[in-house]
């Protein structure tokens, strides 16, 4: 089969189309015959060697794909060859074939693309747990989502409007972004770098701040939340596309019965695969019957892989970017 390789670690261009030996599935697996794949921040940080969870190269990523069935492992049950579905991976979606946890495959109904199946897993499970799970998101609560024009965030910035939240304020790097974020959803948009977020929130909250606020950014982003973020409030820390690490004083959590919640749906599928059931089954719900989309802002062959981490790398993506092989 063809898949994209990382061969080393380094830039886009080390991604390599390569001929690979066809995947087999094992006692309860699944081979996906693969129609569109994911990428996701997280494969970035695999081909630059910072994904703590990722494999050594060489390796193929990918961590989520949308296809067919095309064989089913032993001790497999509830699934059939031929079937639609959406699987999450540890690795190997970049390729014509790929190999899922028997947990980790979701048939897809009749009304959702196979195409919004790859886009689903790491966008829509996260997104709907940093805001039920982690986030303990409650009717007519205010919610910060950053980044509010990824993948992510527009499905975050959407689920927060249908879980009951009264204020749904995005942000986004440039004001280029701006529309895409208020298109999924967000009531107030704040661009990062030419508006203060903490008096800007502030400003739009009375002064009572964010309930919840979900960051995958890091770094000063997440340090400066402290300073909006209510009484009461959870800060659900997902990601680090920055590079730095944020940090948390204790003196800023408990004398206001605030929380920082660590949230990571790799470590999910990797520890707890079956916990994320719920979260998949609401969603793909939710996508059935048209209250949820998933924004899909660019689409690229397989082999031009090396081109899509470009664009995510740029800052320039909105929504999901998928691959087809």
């Amino acid at each position: 089969m063809k898949a994209i390789v990382v061969p080393r670690y380094g830039g886009p261009e080390v991604l390599s189309y390569e001929d690979v030996a066809d995947p087999v599935p094992g006692e309860g697996e699944v081979l996906v015959r693969v129609e569109a794949a994911s990428l996701n921040f997280a494969d970035v940080l695999l081909r630059v060697g910072r994904y703590h969870q990722g494999a050594d190269p060489p390796t193929i990523p990918g961590l989520d794909v949308g296809g067919t069935i095309g064989a089913l492992g032993p001790g497999v049950s509830g699934l059939q060859v031929g079937q639609r579905v959406a699987a999450g991976l540890g690795g190997g979606g970049y390729a014509e074939l790929a190999v899922a946890r028997a947990s980790l495959v979701w048939p897809l109904p009749d009304t959702v693309s196979t195409e919004t199946g790859a886009a689903f897993p790491i966008a829509g499970i996260t997104a709907y747990n940093i805001l039920a799970l982690a986030g303990r998101l409650a009717p007519g609560e205010t919610v910060v989502v950053h980044s509010a024009a990824g993948g992510v965030g527009t499905t975050a910035s959407q689920l927060a409007r249908l879980l009951g939240a009264g204020l749904v304020i995005g942000t986004v790097g440039t004001a280029a972004k701006a529309q895409a974020a208020r298109e999924a959803g967000c009531h107030e948009v704040i661009v990062r770098g030419e508006e203060d977020v903490a008096v800007r929130v502030n400003e739009l909250t009375a002064g009572a701040g964010a309930d919840v606020i979900l960051d995958s950014i890091a770094g000063p982003t997440l340090t400066g939340g402290f300073d909006y973020l209510a009484p009461f409030g959870r800060l659900v820390a997902f990601g680090i596309s920055s590079g730095e690490p944020g940090q948390a004083l204790s003196s800023q959590l408990h004398p206001l019965n605030r929380a920082v919640v660590g949230y990571s749906s790799g470590h999910y599928r990797r520890y707890r695969p079956d916990a994320l059931r719920p979260a998949a089954e609401a969603v793909l719900g939710l996508l059935a019957d048209g209250r949820l989309r998933l924004v899909v802002g660019a689409r690229f062959p397989l082999a031009e892989a090396a081109h899509a981490h470009a664009l995510i790398e740029s800052r320039a993506s909105i929504g999901k970017i998928l691959l087809a092989p």
